[in-house]
């Protein structure tokens, strides 16, 4: 969505009746998230297949967060290299997890912590178009965390999540495909 299109769907919103609650909402939903508010000047490089040697056995998803990019282990010393959103200063991590659960549409619930910081959040967004969690999402354990699409493309490959990590819908559906529940997932 252009920014004229997004100004223009704001103003007919906030015109529209009983619209003065979902102002902090669409704010979310429509500011620029990047570190400094920019978006990147390109948008994120397509998946491709990229010589990775690994001990890691195939399936396994890799996640480096200072090149901002995620790796699917592949058979014969490959892997998937997708371009990945990280979590903004304080809220990255690192660790092992495991594929708990797949979702397509999911439906999103701010945590606690993250509506204390952002009291305008509303406690539910069902899955669709609109959600931010875009098209698809991959749970990682027990966590809060996620790898999932965004319905804003323009932040991935950037740090600027609360410790998720987002990629373009087209990408998330791509990797929902090949991963299986049960696969390792290492972050670093």
């Amino acid at each position: 969505m252009t920014d004229l299109s997004r100004r223009m769907l704001l103003a007919g919103l906030l015109l529209a009746p009983g619209a003065a609650g979902a102002q902090g909402y669409l704010d979310f939903l429509y500011a620029p998230m990047g570190g400094q508010g920019a978006a990147p000047a390109e948008p994120p490089p397509a998946p491709q297949r990229v010589p990775y040697p690994t001990t890691e056995p195939p399936g396994t998803i890799l996640i480096d967060t200072a090149a901002r990019r995620l790796f699917l282990v592949e058979p014969g010393g490959t892997a998937i290299a997708y371009a990945v959103g990280v979590g903004r200063e304080g809220f990255g991590w690192f660790g092992t997890e495991t594929i708990s659960a797949k979702r397509e549409w999911p439906d999103w619930r701010p945590p606690a912590d993250m509506r204390a910081r952002r009291p305008d959040l509303p406690a539910f967004v069902p899955g669709g178009p609109d959600n931010p969690m875009g098209a698809r999402a991959l749970y990682l354990g027990q966590t809060l965390y996620r790898i999932h699409g965004s319905n804003e493309p323009e932040t991935v490959g950037d740090a600027a999540s609360s410790g998720c990590f987002r990629m373009t819908n087209s990408d998330v559906a791509d990797l929902y495909e090949r991963v299986r529940i049960g696969a390792k997932v290492r972050v670093f």
